[in-house]
């Protein structure tokens, strides 16, 4: 391998792909490639595609068309769950060298050859029935945090989902192995862990290792400051995790990002999700008795297929009564190979994007209104370390995004604040308590 080439990356999608990406990138950079950035002509680009929703895929061919302006003769590395679910259709992209699936993509550097353009298309894709090693991931490059992959695969089958079809069965490495990763990135300058996966409460698949295991021994590493997690199943958010989070953890944060869908109990069963709205309100009080200042999103999926107006209605009027802090809305599109695609009755996608607009606008007063809720109070941010138009960002325990006055000092520091002022913005201004780091 020539150690003067250069390669890029793009990264479409979750954490998940952040994760995976970073850790391709230090791949890379050990055979002696040089990591720059997507405008700064490459020898090789490489695109980690999402497959979550249409747009993801209209972006992954906007980015080979962008590739090619920057450097005709670059060659078009295509990765990532899009490449797993239609290799063909990705080949079929004027640009694009090689197509790698999942099992695929951790070997990158053996399957470029050479690095100049190909005249057909290489596919380099297994069944996804083959993918069944964990291979572990995490990001580096932003000082302040690191997404930790925990977890792959998933063995739900939503009706709305490819995920499965793209990643293949729920799996992980051992909570030993997982730690050793933690440990590396406590090595490093980040103080915080986001814990990352597809399904992440899923973790040892009942064996004599689980989720709460793990999170329990997470919590003695040395090094790292907080443990975030990204994202768990209501029906896999037990009482004795939340317990442990919330009021016996030394370093996990209180917040929550938990997947609803949907209100209706109705469309819950035809979505294949494992609870009822019941077990939800049941997981955001448990949260909420513990820890009232705990912030918690929510997924919500909008327009699914046979999605009543009443049906909608439940969505909204439950999630006004709940203590919910921000929502993630998706608009509801047909992806091929589900089960949802084959119902029939869809919602006009005029109707779909109503509805997300009303959800949106519940977001806001949502996340508004927990803001509002902690003015005045004290709490520690975690600071990042870009300037922006004059001032520094950061966030606090339970995931406030706040402001202050640009100090380069601030950078991945802990500091003692007070929350004084929601700006236009929705940002929290704040007013530094302390000068030394926590």
């Amino acid at each position: 391998m020539n150690q003067y080439k250069k390669v890029a990356f793009y990264t479409l999608g979750c954490k998940l792909n952040f994760s995976e990406t970073s850790t391709i990138g230090r791949s890379f950079q050990e055979a002696g490639y040089a990591k720059v950035d997507y405008d700064a002509n490459p020898d090789i680009f490489v695109i980690n595609t999402c497959s979550v929703t249409e747009n993801a895929d209209k972006k992954c061919k906007q980015l080979v068309k962008r590739a090619m302006k920057i450097n005709p003769n670059g060659f078009v590395a295509i990765i990532g769950c899009f490449a797993q679910l239609k290799p063909e259709s990705i080949a079929a992209i004027n640009g694009v060298d090689i197509v790698l699936g999942a099992n695929e993509k951790f070997n990158i550097i053996e399957h470029i050859e050479s690095l100049e353009k190909n005249e057909k298309t290489i596919i380099s894709n297994e069944s996804i029935k083959e993918t069944k090693d964990f291979i572990p991931a995490f990001s580096i490059g932003d000082r302040t945090r690191s997404f930790l992959k925990i977890q792959d695969g998933c063995d739900y089958f939503c009706t709305f989902c490819t995920i499965p079809l793209a990643r293949g069965k729920s799996r992980n490495a051992s909570i030993s192995e997982t730690i050793k990763q933690a440990e590396e990135i406590a090595q490093t300058e980040i103080k915080e862990v986001v814990l990352t996966g597809v399904n992440i409460g899923d973790f040892g698949q009942g064996d004599d290792e689980n989720f709460f295991e793990l999170v329990k021994a997470l919590d003695n590493v040395k090094g790292i400051s907080r443990f975030r997690i990204s994202s768990i199943e209501p029906n896999l958010l037990s009482d004795e995790i939340i317990d442990f989070t919330l009021t016996k953890s030394k370093l996990f944060v209180p917040h929550f990002h938990i997947p609803l869908q949907s209100g209706s109990n109705k469309l819950l069963k035809v979505m294949r999700r494992k609870y009822e709205r019941e077990l939800f309100t049941e997981r955001i009080k448990m949260i909420k008795k513990h820890r009232p200042d705990a912030c918690i999103g929510v997924d919500v999926i909008v327009g699914f297929p046979g999605e009543t107006d009443e049906d909608f209605l439940k969505t909204v009027d439950f999630l006004k009564d709940l203590e919910v802090s921000y929502l993630h809305v998706f608009t509801y599109s047909e992806r091929a190979n589900t089960t949802a695609a084959k119902l029939g009755d869809s919602v006009p996608m005029n109707v779909r994007k109503e509805r997300s607009k009303q959800l949106h606008v519940l977001s806001y007063k949502k996340k508004r209104a927990f803001y509002e809720t902690n003015l005045g109070k004290t709490e520690t941010v975690l600071f990042e370390n870009e300037d922006n138009e004059g001032f520094m960002h950061g966030f606090t325990s339970n995931y406030i995004k706040t402001k202050t006055a640009f100090n380069s000092e601030l950078a991945n520091a802990f500091r003692e604040i007070t929350m004084d002022e929601i700006d236009r913005d929705g940002i929290m201004k704040c007013t530094i308590l302390d000068t030394a780091t926590v």
